[in-house]
């Protein structure tokens, strides 16, 4: 076993720079730590983020192909994932919806910790941080969900304004830090334009480069760019107690060079629930972490998601005023809609939709999508025409408060080292492949507004599509139900925690980023400052 370093030594290194992994570098740092943030994706400026979907080497994450974009999609059997890549993670890519979890949710995550868990307060620090703040502008695509909901007896009452992580000043115009005293980045008013979710080049965005990143780079933190993570192992006893040996290489490589490497004391993995599960997985089966609990890659959800779009067939339709999220509407506390816009910027997607098909199989919805193209081609060639598609489209995000479950099994590779995740179904709780609320809201648009309704591709192939991966390295009262504890430290092992969406245990029944916050900021509460002085709170606990 190789436990030489490169003389790189740190207290504690963060895998990962989205929601979990930025709490826990601010945190740390506060504390007294010396902390290396490892992010394999790159740094943008706002000025570096792409105009649109199709310039692809800015947007789309595939450095073995010179793609160092922000947006990465995974593959697998069972269901389809995009996730964000660079320094602020998901925050780059997300619609920056930031909804407080489910009382459903609440009280599951006290029975998976096996003690009573209060997320208040920590919500409460989390949404001061990330900026939270009602979205004040009612859009066009409001008005048209909640006439469709309307049809389909779902009452006006039941919608509300999104809350967001957006600075809503003066818009275009830059200011002085409004968030944390003069501590943070100046910046500028939301533009209302509706580009969110291409990047947002107007600097309104609360990333998490403007907030957590940025107070804990002022504080001595080092964020490493371009630093895929391949191995931990103990550095002397087999429980971490003597610190971890960390190896890193470019992602982008395509030649195996000697990785570099780094001692620490401690280590959060939060490189995403994706990539959190791979590195577990590897680093369980190769023997580097064999004390890791056998739940690994198990207890995997999603928001029960679906994501779907119509299309206007008026080619002067404008649908991209707004954020990209501006309101959500209820029907009951089962079924959560929400509308949204790529700014007229990302046409691209057009590419990745298809027309509608109903349930079945595998097997079955390829069929059935075959023929409803043959029966409708024309609407099939209009719903990928990209020539103004995004202008005059509204996609339809659909969140279903219901358990499903699969699991994230490793399969050694063929050729090379590691291993291969693959998705397996839950016999008992499945994650749902349909959801009939939606194409029921997508029917109702299409008739009121003389609008194309289509569907994710993969969602017609039986493969849910998702952005909200979540589980497999979840909290539970023993290593027998969960990965952590409910403090989220890892099993078998000392100073290692896992603080991303990764530790999520239930489906939140909303966008899971503020909840995912929520709960690193309360993994990290629990730390000892380094030279056991009381601390208090932090930026954010006034």
């Amino acid at each position: 076993m190789d436990t030489t370093t490169d003389g790189a030594e740190v207290d504690w290194v963060v895998i990962g720079s989205g929601f979990g992994g930025s709490v826990a570098a601010l945190r740390l740092a506060e504390r007294g730590y010396q902390v290396a943030v490892l992010e394999c994706g790159r740094r943008f400026r706002p000025e570096d983020l792409p105009k649109s979907s199709w310039n692809l080497r800015k947007y789309v994450w595939m450095p073995k192909l010179g793609l160092r974009g922000m947006l990465r999609i995974t593959m697998f059997k069972d269901i389809s994932i995009i996730s964000g890549s660079g320094v602020g993670g998901g925050s780059l890519v997300y619609g920056q919806t930031l909804y407080r979890a489910t009382p459903k949710f609440r009280a599951s995550l006290s029975e998976s910790a096996g003690i009573p868990v209060d997320l208040e307060p920590y919500y409460d620090v989390a949404e001061r941080m990330l900026g939270v703040a009602d979205q004040p502008r009612r859009s066009t695509r409001d008005a048209m969900l909640i006439s469709a909901g309307q049809s389909l007896g779902i009452g006006p009452d039941g919608f509300h304004p999104t809350r967001v992580g957006v600075f809503f000043g003066e818009p275009g115009k830059l200011v002085p830090d409004p968030y944390f005293g003069g501590e943070g980045p100046d910046r500028r008013g939301c533009t209302h334009c509706g580009k969110c979710m291409i990047g947002c080049r107007d600097d309104a965005k609360n990333t998490l480069d403007k907030n957590y990143l940025h107070l804990a780079e002022r504080r001595g933190v080092r964020v490493l760019p371009d630093s895929l993570v391949t191995e931990v192992r103990p550095a002397g006893a087999a429980d971490g107690s003597e610190g971890y040996i960390v190896s890193v290489r470019n992602p982008g490589s395509w030649l195996r060079r000697r990785p570099r490497k780094i001692r620490a004391r401690g280590v959060v993995f939060a490189a995403g629930a994706v990539g959190t599960n791979q590195l577990l997985a590897d680093c369980r089966a190769s023997g580097a972490l064999p004390r890791l609990s056998p739940r690994v890659g198990r207890d995997v959800r999603t928001n029960a998601e679906s994501v779907g779009a119509i299309t206007l067939r008026d080619r002067n339709t404008n649908l991209t005023d707004g954020v990209a999220i501006t309101g959500s509407l209820l029907s009951g506390d089962e079924i959560h809609f929400e509308a949204f816009t790529l700014g007229g910027v990302g046409d691209a997607y057009s590419l990745l939709l298809s027309p509608l098909s109903g349930d079945g199989t595998q097997l079955t919805r390829p069929l059935k999508l075959l023929g409803t193209i043959l029966r409708h081609p024309l609407a099939a060639i209009r719903s990928h025409d990209f020539r103004g598609w995004s202008r005059r489209s509204m996609l339809l995000g659909t969140m279903w408060n219901r358990d499903g479950v699969i699991s994230l099994r490793p399969k050694r590779k063929r050729f090379g080292r590691g291993v291969r995740l693959q998705t397996q179904q839950d016999t008992g709780i499945p994650n749902p492949t349909y959801i009939p609320a939606m194409y029921d809201m997508l029917e109702s648009l299409a008739a009121k507004y003389d609008a194309i309704p289509s569907l994710w591709t993969t969602e017609a192939l039986n493969i849910p599509f998702t952005a909200h991966i979540l589980g497999g390295a979840v909290i539970g009262a023993t290593p027998e139900t969960g990965v952590i504890d409910a403090d989220h430290c890892v099993y078998g092992y000392h100073n290692m925690l896992v603080t991303d969406g990764s530790a999520v245990p239930y489906n939140p029944g909303v966008n899971p980023s503020l909840t995912i916050t929520a709960l690193a900021e309360r993994a990290m509460s629990s730390i000892p400052h380094k030279n056991n002085e009381i601390h208090v709170g932090g930026v954010g606990y006034s």
